[in-house]
Protein backbone atom coordinates (compact mmCIF):
# COMPACT_ATOMS: atom_id res chain seq x y z
CA UNK A 1 0.00 0.00 0.00
CA UNK A 2 2.79 2.23 0.61
CA UNK A 3 4.54 1.42 -2.55
CA UNK A 4 1.12 2.34 -4.35
CA UNK A 5 1.00 5.49 -2.53
CA UNK A 6 4.54 7.05 -3.30
CA UNK A 7 4.40 5.85 -6.70
CA UNK A 8 0.80 7.88 -7.43
CA UNK A 9 2.70 10.90 -5.38
CA UNK A 10 5.41 10.78 -7.40
CA UNK A 11 3.49 10.84 -10.52
CA UNK A 12 1.48 13.20 -9.34
CA UNK A 13 4.32 16.14 -8.32
CA UNK A 14 5.73 15.48 -11.92
CA UNK A 15 2.32 15.86 -13.69
CA UNK A 16 2.74 18.99 -15.01
CA UNK A 17 6.78 18.18 -16.27
CA UNK A 18 7.22 16.54 -19.63
CA UNK A 19 8.05 12.89 -19.06
CA UNK A 20 9.16 9.53 -20.96
CA UNK A 21 5.31 8.29 -21.88
CA UNK A 22 5.22 5.15 -19.49
CA UNK A 23 4.48 1.22 -20.17
CA UNK A 24 1.28 0.47 -18.07
CA UNK A 25 -0.52 -3.04 -17.31
CA UNK A 26 -3.06 -2.37 -20.54
CA UNK A 27 -5.12 -5.34 -22.04
CA UNK A 28 -3.91 -5.57 -25.40
CA UNK A 29 -7.41 -6.65 -26.65
CA UNK A 30 -9.25 -4.04 -25.35
CA UNK A 31 -7.24 -0.92 -27.27
CA UNK A 32 -9.43 1.36 -28.99
CA UNK A 33 -9.67 4.99 -30.54
CA UNK A 34 -12.05 8.00 -31.50
CA UNK A 35 -11.76 11.34 -33.02
CA UNK A 36 -13.60 14.51 -34.26
CA UNK A 37 -13.46 16.15 -37.41
CA UNK A 38 -9.64 15.75 -38.99
CA UNK A 39 -9.15 13.47 -35.98
CA UNK A 40 -12.14 11.45 -37.03
CA UNK A 41 -10.58 11.26 -40.12
CA UNK A 42 -7.22 10.29 -38.68
CA UNK A 43 -8.67 7.76 -36.06
CA UNK A 44 -10.31 5.54 -38.93
CA UNK A 45 -7.14 5.70 -40.94
CA UNK A 46 -5.22 4.59 -37.49
CA UNK A 47 -7.89 2.10 -37.35
CA UNK A 48 -7.77 0.50 -40.55
CA UNK A 49 -4.00 0.39 -40.86
CA UNK A 50 -3.48 -1.06 -37.65
CA UNK A 51 -7.15 -3.10 -37.47
CA UNK A 52 -4.30 -6.18 -35.63
CA UNK A 53 -4.53 -3.54 -32.59
CA UNK A 54 -7.65 -1.56 -32.32
CA UNK A 55 -10.38 -3.29 -31.68
CA UNK A 56 -13.27 -0.39 -31.90
CA UNK A 57 -13.27 2.95 -32.77
CA UNK A 58 -15.71 6.15 -32.55
CA UNK A 59 -15.88 8.34 -35.32
CA UNK A 60 -17.69 12.19 -34.98
CA UNK A 61 -17.76 14.93 -37.65
CA UNK A 62 -15.57 13.24 -40.02
CA UNK A 63 -15.40 11.80 -43.54
CA UNK A 64 -14.78 8.06 -44.08
CA UNK A 65 -11.27 6.46 -45.13
CA UNK A 66 -8.75 7.94 -48.05
CA UNK A 67 -12.19 10.03 -48.37
CA UNK A 68 -9.88 12.58 -50.01
CA UNK A 69 -7.63 10.31 -52.17
CA UNK A 70 -4.47 12.27 -51.59
CA UNK A 71 -5.97 15.01 -52.78
CA UNK A 72 -6.44 18.46 -50.93
CA UNK A 73 -9.22 19.78 -53.39
CA UNK A 74 -11.53 16.31 -53.26
CA UNK A 75 -10.53 16.96 -49.38
CA UNK A 76 -12.05 20.29 -49.22
CA UNK A 77 -14.53 19.60 -51.77
CA UNK A 78 -16.74 16.28 -52.21
CA UNK A 79 -15.55 15.21 -48.45
CA UNK A 80 -16.57 18.35 -46.61
CA UNK A 81 -20.03 19.22 -48.61
CA UNK A 82 -21.25 17.08 -51.71
CA UNK A 83 -21.42 13.45 -50.27
CA UNK A 84 -23.19 12.67 -53.34
CA UNK A 85 -20.25 12.47 -54.99
CA UNK A 86 -18.25 10.19 -52.32
CA UNK A 87 -18.18 6.66 -54.13
CA UNK A 88 -17.75 4.42 -51.36
CA UNK A 89 -16.69 1.39 -53.30
CA UNK A 90 -13.75 3.57 -54.63
CA UNK A 91 -12.46 4.13 -51.11
CA UNK A 92 -12.99 0.22 -50.11
CA UNK A 93 -11.62 -0.80 -53.86
CA UNK A 94 -8.42 1.16 -52.33
CA UNK A 95 -8.53 0.11 -49.14
CA UNK A 96 -8.50 -3.54 -50.54
CA UNK A 97 -5.86 -2.78 -52.44
CA UNK A 98 -3.61 -1.45 -49.69
CA UNK A 99 -4.20 -5.09 -47.81
CA UNK A 100 -2.93 -6.39 -50.72
CA UNK A 101 0.13 -5.47 -50.85
CA UNK A 102 0.39 -5.54 -47.01
CA UNK A 103 0.38 -1.52 -46.68
CA UNK A 104 -2.56 -1.70 -43.90
CA UNK A 105 -3.42 -5.28 -41.73
CA UNK A 106 -5.72 -7.15 -43.52
CA UNK A 107 -9.37 -6.10 -43.78
CA UNK A 108 -10.49 -9.23 -42.03
CA UNK A 109 -9.54 -7.48 -38.64
CA UNK A 110 -12.07 -5.73 -38.98
CA UNK A 111 -15.32 -7.70 -39.03
CA UNK A 112 -15.44 -7.79 -35.42
CA UNK A 113 -14.27 -4.71 -34.90
CA UNK A 114 -16.96 -2.07 -32.73
CA UNK A 115 -18.27 1.07 -34.57
CA UNK A 116 -19.89 4.42 -33.50
CA UNK A 117 -20.39 7.12 -35.80
CA UNK A 118 -21.86 10.14 -34.85
CA UNK A 119 -22.87 13.15 -37.00
CA UNK A 120 -24.96 16.21 -35.98
CA UNK A 121 -27.40 17.26 -38.23
CA UNK A 122 -26.47 21.09 -37.92
CA UNK A 123 -23.13 20.48 -39.18
CA UNK A 124 -21.89 23.39 -41.21
CA UNK A 125 -18.42 22.25 -41.39
CA UNK A 126 -18.56 18.59 -42.95
CA UNK A 127 -21.83 17.65 -44.62
CA UNK A 128 -24.16 15.36 -42.21
CA UNK A 129 -24.46 13.33 -44.92
CA UNK A 130 -20.71 12.27 -44.65
CA UNK A 131 -21.98 10.22 -41.68
CA UNK A 132 -24.11 7.81 -43.95
CA UNK A 133 -20.86 7.58 -45.81
CA UNK A 134 -18.65 6.54 -43.02
CA UNK A 135 -21.47 3.86 -42.07
CA UNK A 136 -21.62 2.59 -45.47
CA UNK A 137 -17.79 2.68 -45.27
CA UNK A 138 -17.92 0.46 -42.56
CA UNK A 139 -20.91 -1.65 -43.25
CA UNK A 140 -18.60 -3.04 -46.34
CA UNK A 141 -16.42 -4.99 -43.32
CA UNK A 142 -18.08 -5.00 -40.09
CA UNK A 143 -20.10 -6.97 -38.29
CA UNK A 144 -23.40 -5.04 -38.19
CA UNK A 145 -24.17 -6.03 -34.78
CA UNK A 146 -20.93 -4.32 -34.36
CA UNK A 147 -22.41 -0.74 -35.48
CA UNK A 148 -24.20 1.78 -33.89
CA UNK A 149 -24.95 5.58 -35.83
CA UNK A 150 -26.27 8.34 -34.11
CA UNK A 151 -26.94 10.73 -36.98
CA UNK A 152 -29.94 12.68 -35.79
CA UNK A 153 -29.12 14.74 -33.31
CA UNK A 154 -29.87 18.80 -33.61
CA UNK A 155 -25.79 19.37 -33.02
CA UNK A 156 -23.43 21.52 -34.67
CA UNK A 157 -19.20 20.39 -35.74
CA UNK A 158 -18.27 19.78 -32.03
CA UNK A 159 -17.65 17.51 -29.42
CA UNK A 160 -20.74 16.90 -27.15
CA UNK A 161 -20.74 16.94 -23.59
CA UNK A 162 -23.24 16.56 -20.83
CA UNK A 163 -22.54 20.91 -19.75
CA UNK A 164 -19.44 21.76 -20.92
CA UNK A 165 -18.45 24.54 -23.62
CA UNK A 166 -20.68 26.40 -26.07
CA UNK A 167 -24.64 26.26 -26.79
CA UNK A 168 -25.17 23.04 -28.88
CA UNK A 169 -25.94 24.62 -31.92
CA UNK A 170 -22.74 26.84 -32.26
CA UNK A 171 -19.39 26.33 -34.05
CA UNK A 172 -16.77 27.92 -32.73
CA UNK A 173 -13.63 27.13 -30.71
CA UNK A 174 -13.22 25.24 -28.38
CA UNK A 175 -15.45 23.14 -30.56
CA UNK A 176 -16.83 21.87 -27.21
CA UNK A 177 -20.33 22.29 -26.75
CA UNK A 178 -23.08 21.49 -23.64
CA UNK A 179 -25.54 19.17 -25.36
CA UNK A 180 -26.42 17.26 -22.07
CA UNK A 181 -25.33 14.81 -24.14
CA UNK A 182 -21.88 12.60 -22.77
CA UNK A 183 -20.14 11.87 -26.51
CA UNK A 184 -17.26 10.55 -24.48
CA UNK A 185 -19.23 7.82 -22.45
CA UNK A 186 -21.34 7.39 -25.62
CA UNK A 187 -18.23 6.49 -27.49
CA UNK A 188 -16.52 4.42 -25.31
CA UNK A 189 -19.78 2.51 -23.77
CA UNK A 190 -20.47 1.51 -27.25
CA UNK A 191 -16.61 0.35 -28.11
CA UNK A 192 -17.00 -1.56 -24.76
CA UNK A 193 -19.70 -3.62 -24.77
CA UNK A 194 -22.31 -1.39 -23.26
CA UNK A 195 -21.54 -1.97 -19.50
CA UNK A 196 -19.55 1.09 -18.26
CA UNK A 197 -20.26 3.09 -15.51
CA UNK A 198 -21.33 6.37 -16.73
CA UNK A 199 -20.92 9.67 -15.16
CA UNK A 200 -23.46 10.57 -12.85
CA UNK A 201 -21.92 14.25 -11.67
CA UNK A 202 -18.90 15.51 -11.02
CA UNK A 203 -16.09 12.95 -11.06
CA UNK A 204 -12.60 12.91 -8.88
CA UNK A 205 -10.21 12.89 -10.83
CA UNK A 206 -7.75 10.97 -8.39
CA UNK A 207 -5.35 9.95 -11.73
CA UNK A 208 -2.42 11.37 -13.03
CA UNK A 209 -2.86 13.54 -16.30
CA UNK A 210 0.45 14.52 -17.73
CA UNK A 211 2.30 15.97 -20.62
CA UNK A 212 5.03 13.07 -22.41
CA UNK A 213 7.64 13.59 -25.07
CA UNK A 214 6.83 12.73 -28.62
CA UNK A 215 9.72 13.09 -29.75
CA UNK A 216 11.17 9.65 -29.17
CA UNK A 217 8.55 8.02 -31.66
CA UNK A 218 10.42 9.41 -34.76
CA UNK A 219 13.25 7.75 -34.57
CA UNK A 220 14.44 9.34 -37.51
CA UNK A 221 12.93 12.69 -37.72
CA UNK A 222 11.61 15.38 -35.88
CA UNK A 223 7.79 15.09 -34.72
CA UNK A 224 7.88 18.66 -36.47
CA UNK A 225 8.66 17.27 -40.09
CA UNK A 226 5.27 15.61 -39.80
CA UNK A 227 3.64 18.30 -38.51
CA UNK A 228 3.17 16.67 -34.96
CA UNK A 229 3.41 18.46 -31.61
CA UNK A 230 7.24 17.58 -29.43
CA UNK A 231 4.24 17.12 -26.61
CA UNK A 232 1.55 14.63 -26.01
CA UNK A 233 -0.94 14.18 -22.97
CA UNK A 234 -2.13 11.08 -21.34
CA UNK A 235 -4.33 11.00 -18.05
CA UNK A 236 -3.92 7.55 -16.25
CA UNK A 237 -6.75 6.74 -14.43
CA UNK A 238 -6.11 6.11 -10.32
CA UNK A 239 -6.71 2.20 -10.52
CA UNK A 240 -4.15 2.29 -13.62
CA UNK A 241 -1.45 4.07 -12.00
CA UNK A 242 0.64 1.25 -10.04
CA UNK A 243 0.19 -0.66 -12.64
CA UNK A 244 -1.66 -3.62 -10.42
CA UNK A 245 -4.71 -3.99 -12.17
CA UNK A 246 -5.56 -4.66 -16.43
CA UNK A 247 -6.33 -1.81 -17.91
CA UNK A 248 -8.07 -0.43 -21.66
CA UNK A 249 -6.07 1.93 -23.30
CA UNK A 250 -7.88 4.32 -25.77
CA UNK A 251 -6.11 6.67 -28.36
CA UNK A 252 -8.22 10.27 -28.80
CA UNK A 253 -7.79 12.21 -32.03
CA UNK A 254 -8.23 16.05 -31.61
CA UNK A 255 -9.75 18.03 -34.66
CA UNK A 256 -8.08 21.03 -36.63
CA UNK A 257 -7.77 23.92 -33.83
CA UNK A 258 -7.97 21.57 -30.88
CA UNK A 259 -4.63 20.67 -29.92
CA UNK A 260 -2.49 22.02 -27.34
CA UNK A 261 -0.77 24.51 -29.56
CA UNK A 262 -4.31 26.35 -30.04
CA UNK A 263 -6.03 25.31 -27.12
CA UNK A 264 -3.87 23.83 -24.22
CA UNK A 265 -5.04 20.98 -22.54
CA UNK A 266 -8.36 22.23 -22.94
CA UNK A 267 -9.87 19.62 -24.68
CA UNK A 268 -7.92 17.05 -23.15
CA UNK A 269 -9.50 18.00 -19.54
CA UNK A 270 -12.83 18.67 -20.71
CA UNK A 271 -14.16 16.47 -23.29
CA UNK A 272 -14.91 13.73 -20.72
CA UNK A 273 -13.09 11.25 -21.31
CA UNK A 274 -10.85 11.21 -18.11
CA UNK A 275 -14.26 10.74 -16.27
CA UNK A 276 -15.23 8.02 -18.35
CA UNK A 277 -12.03 6.25 -17.94
CA UNK A 278 -11.50 7.24 -14.18
CA UNK A 279 -14.61 5.19 -13.33
CA UNK A 280 -13.78 2.47 -15.74
CA UNK A 281 -9.76 1.74 -15.71
CA UNK A 282 -9.75 3.04 -19.30
CA UNK A 283 -6.23 5.16 -19.72
CA UNK A 284 -6.81 7.83 -22.43
CA UNK A 285 -3.83 9.10 -24.49
CA UNK A 286 -4.28 12.72 -26.41
CA UNK A 287 -1.62 12.50 -29.55
CA UNK A 288 -0.90 15.77 -30.70
CA UNK A 289 -0.08 17.82 -33.99
CA UNK A 290 0.80 21.47 -34.80
CA UNK A 291 0.09 23.76 -37.33
CA UNK A 292 2.89 24.49 -40.09
CA UNK A 293 2.75 26.18 -42.50
CA UNK A 294 1.95 25.63 -46.29
CA UNK A 295 -0.93 22.50 -46.48
CA UNK A 296 -1.95 22.29 -42.49
CA UNK A 297 -2.30 26.21 -40.90
CA UNK A 298 -4.92 24.79 -38.98
CA UNK A 299 -2.72 21.76 -36.98
CA UNK A 300 -5.04 19.31 -38.70
CA UNK A 301 -4.22 15.41 -38.95
CA UNK A 302 -3.43 14.41 -42.33
CA UNK A 303 -6.19 12.66 -43.65
CA UNK A 304 -5.34 14.63 -47.51
CA UNK A 305 -1.42 13.40 -47.83
CA UNK A 306 0.32 16.86 -46.66
CA UNK A 307 3.15 14.38 -45.53
CA UNK A 308 3.41 11.72 -48.01
CA UNK A 309 1.44 9.81 -50.35
CA UNK A 310 1.47 6.82 -47.90
CA UNK A 311 -0.63 8.90 -45.11
CA UNK A 312 -3.62 6.32 -45.09
CA UNK A 313 -1.34 3.67 -44.16
CA UNK A 314 0.83 1.82 -41.47
CA UNK A 315 4.27 3.32 -43.17
CA UNK A 316 2.33 6.87 -42.95
CA UNK A 317 4.85 9.36 -40.67
CA UNK A 318 1.67 9.64 -38.25
CA UNK A 319 0.27 6.65 -37.72
CA UNK A 320 3.47 4.69 -37.35
CA UNK A 321 4.06 6.95 -34.25
CA UNK A 322 0.94 6.65 -32.64
CA UNK A 323 1.66 3.06 -33.34
CA UNK A 324 5.11 2.95 -31.42
CA UNK A 325 3.13 4.86 -28.76
CA UNK A 326 0.54 2.30 -28.42
CA UNK A 327 3.59 -0.54 -28.12
CA UNK A 328 5.59 1.41 -25.68
CA UNK A 329 2.19 1.25 -23.25
CA UNK A 330 0.69 -1.80 -23.98
CA UNK A 331 2.96 -4.04 -25.20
Amino acid sequence: MMSALLTILALTVTANAQLELQKYNVDPSQISLSGISSGAAMATQVHVSYSATFMGIGFNSGSPYWCAQGNAFIANGPCVNDPDQVIVSVLTDQTDYYDSVGLIDPVSNLYDTRVYIFHGLLDSVTDPGMGNKTLEYYQHYVNPANIEAVLDMQIEHTFPTMDYGNPCDVCRSPYMSDCNYDGSYAILNRIYGGTLLAPSGPVTLAGVFYEFDQTEFFPTSSPSDSSMDDIGLVYVPSGCVTKDTPCRLHVVFHGCDMGRYTLGDEFARNAGYNEVGELNNVIVLYPQVVPTPGPNLYGCWDWWGYTNENYATKIAEQSSAIYRMVQKMAF
